[in-house]
Parts: structure tokens; C-alpha cells; sequence
């Protein structure tokens, strides 16, 4: 049986390979769009809490990751958050801004989901799921892929199957291998927007208090984030912990501050004076949980009123509060992250095309490529760019 001719080839029917699909629909192409999984783009319906988080409306070059900060303009710049919002009115699906610029669906992500589907669809691609890609050769300035629904040969060969995060949906390293077979690099991938696990007395005191968030600043290095923390049975998590797991370093302690809004030292030996009788307890839960001040007091063996507490004790309870210097042992990994950081090294790609430079027509798009978005919807956004971006040449 002789192969099938296709234009273009994409391997990853999620977010990026479906708008590139589209897009090189759109121009005429013909496209065929494979995935191994069942289900079409199991990251968008599981994302937001069910309601995909799709863009951000603040998007810029500095709300992304890699070893080149400056490959991500090209695409961000020519397929934009307000591109991606038109097409999502155009569909008639409401959306609303949750907080910090972030956009999701009123009713469901599989609105998304079917947006993209139908407008691939319209364009005359032809997507099968539950495909495996079995051999990929290139030969005579033409792609020869063998799976098994069949075999079929392209000019254009496009991989958007992702990075490892969240394997129980299908996650591979696939990518990662046919960039290596064409010789292009990989930046060692590894689990990012994850949260963190501790070990010891610190795990025993995060098990105490799970379930209890609070605001705070998160930092590593020079990067730091102010959102919410949350104590879990194995650590901390939350929109800060996520934040800077992507940066954080095996090995490497953290910062962070509970109060970002205050001085806790001033207010505690403020309350000294103005409110002596005030056990210490009462005056703290006044800007913290109550259960992570009994923590926090039980920690240091403290208690009592205020007025009896010494200027060295008033200072170690600031410390802990604005300055809380903490060692995870480890990230939850894969299971739960929400991308992979790292991946096919940018300087091996065009950023204006997203083509390999050494490979003619072999293209590499969204979380796959060492392009990693902050949380909020910016890897939404990376997927919606870079596939339009191949998708406008392939």
C-alpha cells in the first residue's frame, strides 16, 4: 500500500498542534494531525479547574522561561493574547478575567477544546487519535512516517506532543527523541509550576497545618512571587510555590515572608506598648491563620502576654514571619506538575518560523521547546503562538 501525501505532518493534537493545524488548514494545506491519546487535548479540559485558564491578557517576553529569554518575541509578537480572545468571541464563548490578568471560560474549557476541533475541521484536517507514531525517516527532502493506521509522507513534519508533566494524561518523551535523532539539542527537562516537598521536622509541621493557605512572597535568587501558599500533607503549594518551583534549584534554600504588608518586629513591639496585656497569640492572628500561629508559637516555645516577651523573642517571631528561610528536599515531579521546563534548545530552532535550523522542515512547537511560561494562562498562550507561527509555513 502506498503512503498517503500530506503537505504537513503533526505529531500532538493539544493546544499547539491543533492551532497549527488550523492555521496551515487555512492556507490550503493539506494537514494530517496524529496523538496517541483517546481524548483530544486532555491538558486544555483538565486546565483552570476544568474551565482552561486560555490566555493572559498581560503576556509579555518576561512571563516566560529559557535559556534564551528573546526567542519567545518573534511568536508572542505575531500571534498576540488579543488574537486568541477574537477567536474565542467569535465562537460566542464567554469568558471573564479571574485575577492578575488571567482569562477563563463562564462555563467550560471544552468549549475550547470544540472551538479548536471545529475550526481544524473547517480547514480540512485530518485528525486521528489513538495513533501511534512508530518510525519517522527523512529522506530526498521528504518526511516518511510509518504508524500504526498507516504510513504517509510530507514535506513539513511538525512535533507538538508536549513535555512529562501529568503522564496519567497521555504525557511522553517522544519529542525530546526525534529532536535528538535529527540532531538537535535538549535542554535536560524538568518538572516546573510543581509544588514543593520537605523532609523531616519541616514535613511534620507542613502535615499540621494542611489545608492552611495564606498570602505570601515567595523568592529564589532574584526572582520572587506574592500569591497564595498552601500547606499540603507532603509540603507547600499554591499559585507562589508554583511560581518558583520553575526557578528554584535542587539543593538551594527559599525565601519567604508570610506578612509581605508588614514589619512584623515594628508591630509586635508597637502591640507592646499599646496593648501589654495582649497575649502574643491573639496579636499575631490578627494577620495570620490561627492554626499556623499556634505553629509558629509552639515552634519557638512561646507564649504568653506580650508585655513579658523580650526584644530577642519579639525578633526570632519576625524573622520566622517576614523572613522564613526554608530547604525543600524535592519537587512532586511529574504527577502533578503543570509543565516541563526545559526541552529542544531554541538555538537549534528559527524563532520566526519555529523550523529546525540544521533540518529542513522538521518544526517543533509548545511546551516541547525550552519555552516555559509563568502560571496564569502564559503556556496557553506559547501553544496559541508558536503554532500559528508554523503553522503560517509549514
Amino acid at each position: 500500500m502506498r503512503d498517503l501525501q500530506y503537505d504537513a505532518v503533526i505529531i500532538g493534537a493539544g493546544a499547539a498542534g491543533l492551532m497549527c493545524a488550523i492555521e496551515a488548514g487555512k492556507r490550503g494545506r493539506t494537514v494530517w494531525l496524529v496523538d496517541h491519546t483517546k481524548k483530544t487535548a486532555e491538558k486544555i479540559r483538565i486546565s483552570g479547574g476544568g474551565r482552561c485558564n486560555f490566555t493572559n491578557i498581560g503576556t509579555s517576553p518576561a512571563n516566560f522561561i529559557s535559556q534564551n529569554p528573546h526567542f519567545c518575541k518573534s511568536a508572542l509578537k505575531q500571534y498576540t493574547q488579543t488574537d486568541f480572545i477574537a477567536m474565542v468571541e467569535k465562537h460566542g464563548i464567554k469568558w471573564h478575567e479571574k485575577k492578575l490578568g488571567q482569562l477563563f471560560c463562564d462555563n467550560s474549557a471544552q468549549e475550547i477544546i470544540d472551538m479548536l476541533v471545529n475550526e481544524a475541521k473547517s480547514a480540512g484536517v485530518r485528525l486521528d487519535m489513538e495513533t501511534n507514531v512508530e518510525t519517522i525517516k527523512y529522506k530526498d527532502g521528504s518526511y516518511h512516517i510509518v504508524t500504526d493506521k498507516g504510513a504517509a509522507t510530507c514535506t513539513s513534519f511538525v512535533v507538538a506532543c508536549g513535555g512529562l508533566s501529568i503522564p496519567k494524561i497521555g504525557a511522553s518523551p517522544m519529542g525530546y527523541k526525534i529532536a535528538k535523532q535529527f540532531g538537535l539539542e535538549v535542554i535536560d527537562p524538568e518538572p516546573a509550576l510543581v509544588p514543593l516537598t520537605f523532609s523531616g521536622a519541616l514535613l511534620d509541621q507542613c502535615k499540621s497545618l494542611s489545608g492552611v493557605s495564606v498570602d505570601a512572597l515567595v523568592s529564589f535568587e532574584k526572582n520572587a512571587f506574592r500569591e497564595g501558599l498552601l500547606f499540603t500533607h507532603r509540603g507547600l503549594s499554591g499559585p507562589s510555590i508554583l511560581q518558583i518551583s520553575s526557578y528554584w534549584q535542587e539543593g538551594q534554600p527559599l525565601k519567604i515572608n508570610l506578612a509581605p504588608d508588614l514589619d512584623v518586629l515594628s508591630h509586635l513591639k508597637s502591640a507592646r506598648h499599646g496593648k501589654a496585656k495582649q497575649d502574643i497569640s491573639t496579636i499575631l492572628s490578627g494577620f495570620l491563620p490561627a492554626r499556623l500561629v499556634e505553629s509558629i508559637l509552639e515552634e519557638f516555645a512561646v507564649a504568653g502576654r506580650i508585655a513579658d516577651l523580650s526584644d530577642k523573642k519579639l525578633q526570632t517571631l519576625a524573622t520566622r514571619i517576614n523572613d522564613w528561610k526554608i530547604l525543600p528536599a524535592g519537587t512532586e515531579g511529574y504527577r502533578t506538575a503543570e509543565v516541563t521546563r526545559g526541552g529542544v534548545d531554541t538555538d537549534a530552532l528559527s524563532s520566526k518560523t519555529m523550523e529546525a535550523k540544521t533540518q529542513k522542515g522538521l518544526y517543533f512547537i509548545g511546551e516541547v521547546v525550552d519555552v516555559t511560561g509563568h502560571l496564569g494562562g502564559y503556556n496557553f498562550q506559547w501553544a496559541w503562538s508558536s503554532g500559528y507561527v508554523a503553522g503560517q509555513h509549514i
